[in-house]
C-alpha cells in the first residue's frame, strides 16, 4: 500500500486518530472540531458548500445519537426503579411480620433483633418509607380506612390508629396504610 490515500488525495501524515482532547468531550462536540479543522483546510469554495452539507448532517447525526443515549440511561433507571419497587413489594409480609414482633416484645434483644435492624436500615437507604403515623390527617392517597370510630383525643377525619403499616417509595405508594379513622367525639 502506498503512503497517500489516492481515492481522496490525502497522505497518511494528514490522517490522524481522534486525539485524546477529542475523547473527554461530547460527541457532538468532537464532531464540530473534526469540521472545523476540515473547513480551515478547504480552499475551493464549491467543497465549502459540499462541507457544510456534510456537517449539518453530521451534527444532526450526533445529535440524534446523543438523544438515544439519554434517553437508553433514562430507560435503564426506570428498569432499575421497577426492579427495586418489586423487591419492596414482595418484601412487604417480612416487614409486617418483623413488625408484629417488635409489636408483642420478641425482637428486643438477640441477634434476630439485630438483623431486622439491619434491614430496615437497608431498606430506608433505599428509599422506602413507612406510613404509620397516627393522629395525622386522613388521606385516602396514602390511607385504606377500614373502621371509622369515635375517639376523644383525635379529631374527626383524622388517623386514629394504624391497623397495617403503609409503605412508599418517593412519590410511589407501594401499598396504603390500613388505618381506623376517628370520627371525633
Amino acid at each position: 500500500m502506498s503512503e497517500e490515500n489516492h481515492d481522496e488525495g490525502i497522505s497518511k501524515d494528514e490522517v490522524t486518530p481522534v486525539d485524546e482532547a477529542h475523547d473527554s468531550g461530547d460527541a457532538l462536540s468532537q464532531a464540530e472540531a473534526i469540521l472545523n479543522e476540515a473547513a480551515a483546510d478547504a480552499e475551493a469554495p464549491e467543497a465549502s458548500d459540499k462541507e457544510a452539507e456534510l456537517r449539518d448532517d453530521l451534527l444532526r447525526l450526533q445529535a440524534e445519537y446523543v438523544n438515544y443515549r439519554k434517553r437508553v440511561e433514562r430507560d435503564r433507571d426506570v428498569a432499575r426503579d421497577v426492579a427495586v419497587q418489586s423487591v419492596f413489594v414482595n418484601l412487604l409480609p417480612v416487614l409486617d411480620d418483623i413488625d408484629a414482633a417488635r409489636a408483642h416484645g420478641d425482637l428486643v434483644d438477640g441477634p434476630f433483633a439485630s438483623i431486622a435492624n439491619k434491614l430496615d436500615a437497608v431498606l430506608e437507604g433505599l428509599g422506602l418509607e413507612r406510613i404509620a403515623e397516627a393522629g395525622v390527617a386522613f388521606d385516602p392517597n396514602i390511607h385504606e380506612a377500614l373502621i371509622q370510630q369515635p375517639h376523644a383525643e383525635i379529631p374527626a377525619d383524622h388517623v386514629a390508629q394504624v391497623l397495617r403499616t403503609g409503605f412508599k417509595k418517593g412519590e410511589r405508594i407501594l401499598r396504603a396504610a390500613q388505618v381506623i379513622v376517628s370520627l371525633g367525639e
